[in-house]
């Protein structure tokens, strides 16, 4: 009994990723405002978990605001901040080259990794719309010449007609086969993320869901990590896909508009 009581006073919170979840490209997804409210009106620990490396939290926070959501940048955790926190704990005062903008730049520099054009001990490849094939060749040499290779995040170019960004996962293969060398990865699914995560929110592996649109890199980054786990198919996933999967979430839903809080495990 009294180990059941301990556990129902067990701080639960929620890791929600965004696009496919609470919008789709500049379009809110219905009920996602309702949903975030209620999380605010009850105090329920919550944070925004994105892959995209290329906006800063309060960028992040702002595009939320502009299609109807008015969160702060604690309530915003980023594959840069977690990229950040990796090489800051494993390497502090460390030197990168980077292949990214923004949110990647600034939360290097805020953990104390010095940007540099030469001699990086490592190259760190983000999102962004400005890369050249000699800014790339740079990088190559570097990670020949003993850099380590981080990326932060593995998404793949959704493959639309007049998409203007490449996806990480394809200029991550090309510095590959480049190199010779494996990118270590920072972001979802990678635990380096899922975990800080976690942590940003001061939640325990118990208490922590995770809310997202894709298998490949939520739910599968939950599983992993032993997080309960809501997959919704407002986004890139559908009913019919989940049989190909040797994992599953544990409650899957049409949107977020659809998610009763609380959940049966949080009772």
């Amino acid at each position: 009994m009294e180990k059941q009581i301990a556990a129902n006073k067990l701080k639960q919170g929620l890791l929600i990723d965004m696009d496919g979840v609470i919008y789709s490209g500049e379009q809110l997804i219905h009920g996602a405002d309702a949903f975030i409210g209620y999380l605010i009106s009850q105090q329920i620990p919550f944070a925004f978990m994105t892959n995209n490396s290329q906006r800063t939290p309060q960028e992040a926070v702002d595009k939320l605001k502009r299609i109807g959501i008015d969160v702060g940048v604690e309530h915003i955790y980023t594959s840069a901040m977690a990229t950040a926190k990796f090489l800051s704990d494993q390497h502090p005062q460390g030197t990168a080259y980077v292949l990214g903008e923004g949110g990647l730049l600034s939360s290097l520099q805020e953990h104390g990794i010095r940007l540099v054009e030469a001699d990086a001990e490592f190259v760190v490849l983000g999102e962004g719309h400005n890369f050249t094939l000699p800014m790339v060749q740079k990088a190559v040499d570097m990670i020949l010449a003993g850099a380590k290779f981080i990326t932060t995040n593995r998404d793949p170019s959704p493959r639309k007609p007049g998409w203007n960004n490449l996806g990480i996962a394809a200029t991550t293969a090309m510095i590959e086969e480049a190199t010779g060398r494996k990118a270590f990865v920072t972001g979802k699914p990678s635990p380096v993320m899922m975990r800080s995560a976690r942590k940003f929110l001061g939640l325990e592996t118990a208490g922590t869901t995770v809310i997202g649109d894709t298998m490949e890199t939520d739910i599968r980054g939950g599983v992993q990590m032993g997080y309960k786990t809501i997959l919704v198919l407002s986004g890139i996933s559908n009913q019919e896909s989940l049989q190909h999967y040797a994992y599953k979430p544990d409650l899957t839903v049409g949107s977020v508009e659809r998610v009763s809080l609380p959940l049966k495990w949080w009772v």
